[in-house]
């Protein structure tokens, strides 16, 4: 396989534990700033360490933007999406439908309602 393929690269990185759900949170925010701890608290099972790890990761990939307030003290960090990271959102939604018309009836997707996920 080709480790410098593009396709590649985007799916090992955004196959990151956590890396998927901090994209949709900060999706949920509608294009509103979401401090660090909002985010923590609404994943409470991701660790401090691994939540600032990723938001550093998707800012280096143009995913999210950050903004520090440095008025405040402690400074005061908000995180939001950017274009690039509402995008591929978009192509999340794409993904859901695609798997909506082509899944395949089984036990586990009957008993989960994937019709309800808001993404």
């Amino acid at each position: 396989m080709n480790h410098d393929c593009t396709v590649y690269k985007t799916m090992d990185y955004l196959a990151k534990r956590w890396t998927f759900l901090i994209l949709l949170e900060l999706y949920k925010g509608e294009n509103q700033m979401r401090r660090f701890s909002e985010l923590k608290n609404t994943l409470m099972e991701v660790t401090p360490k691994i939540l600032s790890q990723r938001l550093k990761e998707l800012e280096m990939e143009g995913l999210v933007k950050r903004i520090v307030d440095a008025s405040t003290i402690p400074l005061k960090s908000e995180y939001k999406l950017t274009d690039g990271g509402v995008e591929l959102i978009i192509a999340i939604r794409t993904v859901k439908e695609w798997a909506l018309k082509w899944q395949i009836e089984n036990e586990e997707c009957e008993s989960h309602d994937c019709s309800v996920c808001p993404y």
